[in-house]
């Protein structure tokens, strides 16, 4: 039988998860005395060093540590699956899932997933959190996520990955602008207006990669890391963006209008994935919000844009 307890394996996560013990402490509502008590019991009994201790410097786990930190985060998620079922006899699905979304996708897919599934499962805990893809990527390697919705560029390893949908990206003009007149716009044709960049990654490298597959280099004259402070800017007529998400109304926060036009030749489609961790093993509340987002979009091979 094993000689470690899942308090202990409980302590590490915490640990791992939040870089110090006295965060660790005040997650878990135990003291910094009793966490590191746990880590000194866990290092004995598995007989190998699991954390760097550094004063001012936080914790920080060893490769051993990383290892033990994986395995832990499935025994605890599994442990923590069989309470809930003896608890309710398996009648209702309860627990916490933890989605994560890439910020401009984030309108896009969450409103609509989040109250299909709170609708479906009231008893489960939901949190979600909307940041940039390199964020997402760093919480669910250290666990703090159960699944998120990205777009399928820049991924890294040890990340399962399902298409949801594709869609494409659309220039962004203001309304009175001369080449709002045609349906269509070539990036030849934007090549000397200035550019408006949505400077967060991995939208950034989605835009550099078309202009530089055409053979062009864009005039950009702006950058933003806000997706309505891009639309806006392009808005008030001080350039012009390319984007792939589309809200349902072509106007920008403040109200004005826009004009979106499909850029020709099409350019190359975004998919639009939802992504775990293969190191963490999902919750039983986890996999049902996972099954539902196939199921909202499996009618939906490409999205439709409005």
């Amino acid at each position: 039988m094993p000689q470690f307890t899942l308090r202990q394996l409980e302590c590490l996560a915490a640990v791992g998860q939040e870089g110090s013990i006295a965060a660790a402490a005040q997650r878990l509502n135990l003291s910094a005395s009793a966490i590191t008590g746990a880590l000194n019991e866990l290092e004995r009994v598995l007989n190998t060093q699991l954390t760097i201790r550094r004063k001012a410097h936080g914790v920080s786990l060893t490769p051993s540590g990383r290892y033990v930190l994986e395995e832990a985060q499935g025994i605890l998620q599994a442990s923590s699956d069989l309470q809930e079922m003896a608890n309710g006899a398996g009648a209702l699905l309860a627990g916490r899932v933890r989605v994560g979304c890439y910020s401009s996708l984030a309108p896009t897919v969450l409103p609509e997933l989040l109250a299909a599934y709170s609708a479906r499962y009231p008893q489960v805990e939901v949190d979600f959190f909307a940041g940039t893809q390199q964020e997402i990527f760093h919480r669910l390697a250290n666990g703090t996520l159960d699944l998120a919705f990205v777009y399928d560029f820049g991924l890294p390893e040890g990340i399962e990955r399902t298409v949801l949908f594709t869609t494409e990206p659309n220039v962004l003009l203001p309304q009175d602008h001369e080449l709002a007149a045609a349906p269509k716009i070539s990036l030849a044709q934007l090549a000397k207006e200035p550019m408006i960049l949505l400077d967060v990654p991995p939208s950034r490298e989605h835009t550099e990669a078309l202009f530089e597959a055409a053979g062009l280099n864009p005039w950009i004259r702006y950058r933003t890391a806000d997706f309505e402070v891009t639309r806006s800017m392009v808005a008030r007529g001080l350039g012009y963006a390319v984007l792939v998400q589309r809200p349902a109304a072509d106007v920008s926060y403040e109200g004005l209008a826009l004009a979106v036009r499909s850029i020709h030749p099409v350019a190359r489609k975004v998919r639009i994935t939802v992504v775990r961790s293969h190191a963490v093993h999902p919750s039983k509340a986890a996999s049902a919000m996972y099954r539902l987002a196939l199921e909202l979009h499996s009618t939906q091979p490409t999205h439709q844009q409005p």
